[in-house]
């Protein structure tokens, strides 16, 4: 999942930012745009609606994640059978949600998240005897009060001997886990749909127990009022006619949690990269796309050899239109992820890295609630360097490592020390508002120490088996350090020099811990060595990059002193073209060192790069560049007035406070 900045970075780190997925965080709207009233149905005509404090979750009782409404110790979910119609002309989904359950307490309710849902009927049905056709009749439910962060609780009333349940209902044109483009923001001439259901946005689309540590398998059907193709993280289980509309049957069998439900709908065509891989895209930006992943299929083995097999068949990434605010999204079978990552020179193939060591972190064995986010950031973080390590080498795996260290110890300046903590120490917090540098930097680094401590000859298999014997299951914080204490601390013996790490103050501990490893990157040595000549005038700019690829570049960008002249700028312009640079994160990068710099031959590719692109990773610190370079900010608010409209919520939300007009009136 993407992680969100709490500084404006230093260019020499946007590549860091950009070797995790995109932060899943969406805005929503306030408490007074949602139902203001809770929603009660009766049995039947006549039949009075349950007494809503009956009904009603009891509070007496900590739930076990304390950002869903659900109790699945009293009724769980075990299944879910979606019918969705995807209605673009209005900017809503049509559903029916059927769901096999699991009854522990006879007499309570199925409790289910939702958010902005309207909720047109619910059903009940008791497995018959053999023969027996099955038949459903109406039950009561009440959509209970707004909770500003949570959304309201669906309660359904359960009669005797009740195993399935079907909901119909449909989303809001506002739903923060959909995000509706027009086709303006694609690559083409049709309209998109995708879905964020990262952190706690599923609820938005579909009624769910929306807490990872509750896994189901999906099956899915999908229609759609015009003709797009739909695209879900799941099995494609192809295409039947049906009432003259295309019908699009996906399932995986897999249980995964509600966060991992993906769906996106768009003008889409699909290429082959080998036996179990293949890439989804707009067909102007496929082939492209295509050639920039060809090496998607080496990715499995990379890691499959060490830590276990991939467990989900199919390995594809869908190339999501230009405004997709984040990198990427580990949705299991299908990543979803940024066309910025699109460089001509595969050298952005980290975010793809990050994405499929979630195959094993996150999707195979995901952190129970959100307040253990590291258990699924950290491992993939370090599983995504290991990935990097085997197919392009040590040096290249040891200079990501180095601009990831860098960001970290930039978000721990930033922090307070109880933000610092790889497990939260608040529970039920915001996940949009917490999740940091933190989860994924600190938490790889607690990994690679480990890995350091005892030999990756260890190490290794000890991950293997946190991922074999854990799969497909929710763990908590307490059962890694439990886990790691018995089968790797207990029993094996430190590598000479080492000694065994203090696992409660890596993980209970603000900033890093003493032992914390220092990545080492012998290339950047050099481009520090060559910064330094260059601004003493020692080197000339034709004498720069004779070897460097865009890591080396990002990390002399952050050599730059900011009282530079214009003029130097220039000069490395003129010799290494680094406007015109195809790969986003350079561009990015250099973009910001112009505006800070007043280096205005830049001026176009800025208009065109923020009135283009929509990543907030990239947004956020550009515009804050403009504003501070330009004083009274016209030129920042004259370019996000002319795109704002294209930007995702989530971006707006980030962006508005900074941009809003004179006298504080809002852009419309």
């Amino acid at each position: 999942m993407p992680r969100r900045r709490h500084s404006t970075p230093r260019p020499a780190l946007y590549l860091a930012g950009a070797l995790a997925c995109a932060l899943a965080c969406s805005s929503r709207p306030g408490p007074e745009e949602r139902a203001p009233a809770p929603q009660r149905t009766p049995t039947s005509a006549g039949e009075p609606a349950p007494d809503p404090a009956a009904a009603a979750p009891s509070e007496t009782k900590e739930r076990a994640d304390p950002l869903s409404f659900a109790r699945p110790d009293e009724v769980v979910v075990r299944e879910l059978d979606l019918r969705l119609d995807v209605l673009f002309a209005k900017k809503i989904i049509a559903g029916v949600a059927t769901y096999r359950i699991e009854r522990t307490s006879p007499s309570a309710p199925l409790l289910l998240d939702t958010r902005d849902l309207v909720i047109e009927g619910v059903e009940a049905s008791a497995r018959p005897p053999a023969g027996i056709a099955e038949s459903w009749a109406p039950t009561t439910f009440t959509l209970g009060e707004v909770d500003p962060l949570l959304g309201a609780a669906l309660t359904v009333n359960l009669p005797d001997r009740t195993d399935r349940v079907r909901v119909r209902y449909r989303t809001s044109d506002g739903a923060s886990g959909l995000h509706w483009l027009t086709p303006a923001q694609t690559s083409g001439d049709a309209p998109f749909l995708y879905s964020q259901s990262q952190a706690i946005h599923a609820r938005s689309w579909v009624p769910s127990q929306d807490s990872p540590a509750v896994r189901i398998p999906v099956r899915a059907t999908v229609t759609v009022d015009r003709a797009l193709r739909p695209v879900m993280a799941a099995n494609d289980d192809g295409v039947s006619a049906e009432g003259g509309r295309p019908h699009y049957s996906f399932s995986i069998d897999k249980p995964i949690p509600a966060y991992l439900l993906a769906i996106a709908v768009g003008d889409l065509d699909k290429r082959e990269l080998g036996p179990r891989t293949a890439v989804w895209a707009e067909p102007a930006v496929l082939p492209r796309a295509a050639e920039e992943l060809a090496e998607l299929e080496s990715m499995l083995p990379a890691i499959e050899g060490d830590f276990g097999p991939y467990r989900w068949g199919r390995y594809e990434v869908l190339i999501l239109p230009p405004s997709f605010p984040f990198g990427g999204m580990e949705n299991p079978i299908v990543t979803f992820a940024t066309p910025t990552i699109l460089a001509g020179d595969r050298s952005l193939i980290s975010l793809i890295a990050h994405e499929l060591a979630h195959s094993w972190s996150g999707n195979l064995v995901t952190n129970a609630t959100w307040d253990d986010l590291w258990l699924n950031e950290g491992p993939t973080t370090y599983l995504e360097r290991r990935i990097i390590e085997e197919l392009y080498g040590r040096e290249r795996a040891e200079m990501e490592a180095t601009l990831g260290k860098a960001l970290l110890l930039e978000t721990i300046a930033d922090l307070p020390e109880e933000q610092q903590l790889l497990r939260s120490g608040v529970r039920g917090q915001d996940p949009d508002a917490v999740f940091s540098d933190i989860a994924y930097e600190k938490g790889a680094l607690f990994l690679r120490t480990l890995e350091e401590t005892y030999g990756r000859d260890t190490f290794d298999p000890f991950l293997r088996a946190w991922f074999d014997e854990h799969a497909f299951t929710g763990q908590n914080t307490a059962a890694f350090v439990d886990f790691a204490q018995a089968r790797l601390l207990d029993v094996a013996t430190p590598l000479p020099g080492k000694v065994a790490p203090d696992l409660n103050r890596w993980i209970y501990g603000p900033g890093l811990p003493e032992d914390a490893p220092e990545p080492s990157a012998a290339g950047f040595a050099a481009v520090e060595a060559d910064a330094e000549a260059w601004l003493a005038g020692e080197l000339k700019s034709s004498a720069l990059a004779k070897t460097w690829g865009p890591l080396h570049w990002l990390h002399f960008l952050g050599q730059l002193p900011p009282d530079l002249a214009a003029a130097r700028l220039a000069e490395l312009d003129k010799h290494h073209h680094l406007t015109a640079s195809d790969n986003r994160e350079l561009l990015a990068a250099w973009l910001e060192v112009a505006v800070r710099r007043r280096y205005r031959a830049v001026d176009d590719r800025l208009r065109w790069f923020l009135t283009t692109i929509g990543r907030r990773k990239f947004l956020t610190p550009l515009y804050l560049a403009l504003l501070e370079a330009d004083g009274g900010g016209e030129r920042a608010r004259s370019i996000y007035e002319a795109a704002r409209s294209t930007y995702h919520p989530i971006a707006r939300e980030s962006l508005d406070p900074l941009l809003v007009p004179p006298r504080g009136t809002p852009i419309q």
